[in-house]
């Protein structure tokens, strides 16, 4: 009503005062809840979501109005798909947005979508996770600037294990920190393993104050294989090994590891919400690596026919 009584979409804007006036006339009819700002609220609702297929029925009224301050139709589609497969509250779904959790999805699509072909299922629908990059852990307290350890850091995880599963993503549970095993009389720990039970794998998280070395992605493919060979439970898909860094070059990622990887993973860590523009640039930044790579691997590609 309000839409056709301004003039149409395109002028939604004209004849603000008829929302005062249908508020009163509504208010008087009816009685609470409509407000000037519902009625908005309604006519963004409706310019929105002309489509009624878009709606779920799972979400609220409350998640619907955090959602509707979005421009991007994409985003929206993105935010009630994370919100009915996480179960997310209004609050866990007002700090994925303004955490920017799309735009840090796009980033790390656009750079490595991690794809386990050995999770199909019996239809052959090859199951697909995407590791962020960067993770924002503001809700640690860890001040940027001062000298923690990697210790600091996986305490300060633990204590906030709800954020941090839902900063990773939708399907993870924690199994342990440091869990060790042995080998040949050796120790060795793996500083947090996750569970996700979507793509029924463990995930083995290790976390690094520093910078990426190659050391690093070594000892976690030695994790891997490890859990592979030893732990896997009858069902189970391989493991998956991310890397957590303060920095990386990913050039060195992309030299260390094969070109067919696809349990290998890193990505670099925030202890603050970057602003919007930053993860623009690199967006860009990521974009112009992944043509880069698509043209080496062309060249590669190429250079194994001519060998043939």
């Amino acid at each position: 009503m309000i839409v056709e009584k301004q003039g149409g979409l395109s002028r939604a804007e004209y004849g603000a005062g008829i929302i005062k006036e249908l508020s009163t006339q509504l208010t008087k009819d009816f009685g609470k809840g409509y407000t000037i700002s519902n009625l908005k609220y309604m006519r963004l609702f409706y310019m929105r979501f002309q489509k009624s297929h878009a709606l779920r029925g799972q979400l609220s009224w409350t998640h619907y109005r955090l959602i509707l301050s979005l421009d991007d139709e994409k985003a929206r589609e993105f935010y009630i798909k994370e919100a009915i497969e996480g179960n997310w509250s209004t609050r866990q779904l007002d700090h994925a947005i303004h955490s920017l959790t799309y735009q840090r999805y796009l980033l790390s699509h656009n750079n490595h979508e991690i794809v386990d072909e050995t999770a199909k299922s019996t239809e052959d629908k090859t199951q697909t996770l995407v590791i962020k990059d960067p993770l924002v852990f503001d809700f640690c307290g860890i001040d940027p600037g001062s000298s923690y350890h990697e210790s600091d850091l996986e305490n300060a995880l633990i204590s906030h294990l709800q954020e941090l599963l839902l900063e990773l993503g939708n399907g993870f549970a924690f199994v342990a920190r440091q869990r060790r095993f042995d080998m040949d009389g050796r120790n060795f720990y793996v500083d947090l393993v996750l569970y996700n039970y979507k793509l029924k794998c463990f995930v083995l998280i290790d976390l690094k104050r520093g910078d990426l070395t190659h050391q690093d992605i070594g000892q976690m493919q030695m994790y891997v294989n490890y859990y592979t060979r030893e732990l896997m439970e009858p069902g189970d898909n391989p493991p998956i090994g991310i890397v957590l860094c303060a920095d990386k070059s990913d050039t060195l990622v992309r030299y260390t590891l094969p070109l067919n990887n696809k349990q290998i993973y890193t990505s670099k860590y925030m202890l603050y919400l970057p602003k919007e523009e930053v993860l623009r640039d690199e967006m860009n930044k990521q974009r112009k690596i992944l043509s880069e790579m698509m043209m080496f691997e062309d060249e590669y590609k190429d250079k194994k026919g001519d060998n043939k």
